[in-house]
């Protein structure tokens, strides 16, 4: 009895998260319009709110890691880029 309930839970969960991501799929190969660039570029709507801080702080960690966190760059600890 109580592994039927656990079944039908994870089913009707997993439903659930299914139909609520389905919406976002539709949205995938939208493009975007040239009025909308300039609203998307502004600095509001960046993720990182300062880049060239950003920038620096990753520059800083992957020289003292010796190694490169999927923000580009290459070279070791040593600076010897």
């Amino acid at each position: 009895m109580i592994q039927q309930t656990t079944k039908k839970l994870v089913i009707l969960s997993l439903a659930a998260v299914a139909l609520m991501t389905l919406p976002g799929c539709g949205l995938l190969g939208r493009r975007v319009s040239a009025f909308e660039r300039g609203t998307l570029s502004k600095n509001g709507m960046q993720l990182v709110g300062a880049p060239k801080e950003q920038a620096s702080v990753n520059h800083m960690l992957n020289a003292r890691e010796g190694s490169v966190g999927g923000f580009g760059g290459a070279g070791g600890g040593c600076g010897c880029n």
